[in-house]
């Protein structure tokens, strides 16, 4: 379900990524890498949601509330260019099954459910939205990591470096593999990366994610990376 939000920043943005694009220098695929033989449906996944908040800031801001935000963006900037997108939620849910009782119960049948949607969508593409929190209080920067599967480097090495351009040019994280205790990104059979947008345990960087300039940034960087792989 495609949820309307504020369009008025939508044109801007939409502008911003068709004119990135044209730029935008091309990222030098392996190959390896095998593209959807039909047009690529992107699925956006905000990451946690309902119960299960994920990490919370240290100045309390809640990390599922934050990937929504992300998320909702990047699906209406999605929908303004023409490119076909899934959000896997829209709202502060989580997406268990009736029948699971407990936080665990919930939280496996949720993501059991996201695996199941993601891998029956035909030409799935998944771009997971997360937010990162390490006891050391001052490592910062985003970092994409991605799954064991065709095509899943190449838009984690896009995703890195649009994410470093547009945040941080400093950023010197390098895309890496998800571990697989991971069950999202362990289980689905679809091209999938999962970007931690940025720390939450840093003071400097959980204040920047909680605004709406910084997180239009996050959503544009990975709205070029997914059209530069996918549409250029």
């Amino acid at each position: 379900m495609r949820r309307t939000i504020r369009r008025f920043w939508v044109l801007p943005l939409a502008l911003a990524v068709v004119y990135g694009a044209l730029l935008w220098p091309k990222t030098a695929a392996p190959v390896s890498v095998t593209l959807p033989e039909g047009p690529p449906v992107l699925i956006i996944d905000a990451g946690h949601g309902g119960e299960d908040g994920g990490a919370v800031s240290v100045s309390g801001q809640v990390e599922s509330s934050i990937n929504l935000s992300v998320a909702l963006r990047l699906d209406a900037l999605m929908g303004f260019v023409g490119v076909t997108s899934v959000l896997l939620r829209d709202s502060d849910t989580s997406l268990h099954d009736a029948d699971a009782s407990t936080v665990a119960e919930k939280k496996k049948s949720d993501l059991q459910n996201r695996v199941a949607q993601v891998n029956a969508t035909e030409n799935a593409v998944l771009i997971s939205i997360h937010q990162n929190t390490y006891t050391d209080s001052g490592n910062h920067g985003a970092q994409v990591f991605y799954a064991d599967e065709a095509g899943s480097f190449v838009l984690a090495q896009t995703a890195q470096e649009a994410l470093r351009l547009a945040l941080d040019p400093a950023n010197a994280r390098k895309p890496a593999k998800i571990p697989d205790s991971v069950y999202l990104m362990k289980h689905v059979t679809r091209p999938a990366i999962l970007a931690e947008c940025g720390f939450l345990s840093n003071p400097a960087e959980d204040k920047l994610l909680g605004t709406d300039a910084y997180q239009i940034k996050i959503s544009l960087a990975l709205a070029a990376a997914y059209w530069d792989v996918y549409y250029r």
